[in-house]
Order: structure tokens, then C-alpha cells, then sequence
């Protein structure tokens, strides 16, 4: 009985393990998360993403809700910069530019 009960512990720190380093990605395909857009204003600098700049960035959805973003750039964006983000949960589908008046309002 102990050694199944260690090998169902070991199962669920190895699947939990692996959703928190492959999160990005599984969210893409999980049904259970809705598609969103999200405003960013860069604040941070980018971390090399092979050759791209990848930022992680706090926005503010339609709703006013706050989320996390991530995203790659072929070039460096300007702290200040606004971009509107296609996300599901990490994932990024699009970004665009945005100007101010497209930020939605508190």
C-alpha cells in the first residue's frame, strides 16, 4: 500500500512539475481557458529568446483584471510602448501597436 501510495505522490510532483515548465504551450490547447486581450505598457527589459526579444509583462484586460503575459519581439520595443495581446492564460497567438486612446479606461 505505501508504494503505491509514493508512486501516486511521485505521478502528481512530476505532472505538476512539468505543467509549471511547459505551461506556456499547454495553455495554447487547454479548452478551459479563454482567449483574451490583454493592454501592456512595457515597463521591463526583454530576457534572448534565440535571437528575439521575449518580454514578460503585467497588463490589464477589457474587464480591468490583471494578467501576465508573454511575449516575443523580432526587435526591442521602447519602455512605454503600448501593445494590445491576443492571449490564452501564457500564451501568445498576436500582439499589435496601439496608441493610448485604445487602452481601455479604469
Amino acid at each position: 500500500m505505501k508504494k503505491v501510495l509514493i508512486s501516486c505522490l511521485v505521478v502528481v510532483v512530476i505532472m505538476v512539475s512539468l505543467y509549471f515548465l511547459f505551461r506556456e504551450p499547454l495553455d495554447r490547447f487547454n479548452p478551459l481557458i479563454e482567449q483574451e486581450y490583454v493592454y501592456v505598457e512595457i515597463q521591463n527589459d526583454p530576457s534572448d529568446d534565440d535571437g528575439r526579444y521575449k518580454y514578460r509583462e503585467e497588463g490589464v484586460t477589457e474587464s480591468g483584471e490583471t494578467k501576465r503575459v508573454v511575449f516575443s519581439t523580432s526587435t526591442r520595443l521602447d519602455p512605454g510602448t503600448l501593445v494590445r495581446v491576443l492571449a490564452k492564460g501564457t500564451y501568445t497567438e498576436e500582439y499589435e501597436f496601439i496608441n493610448e486612446e485604445q487602452m481601455p479606461s479604469d
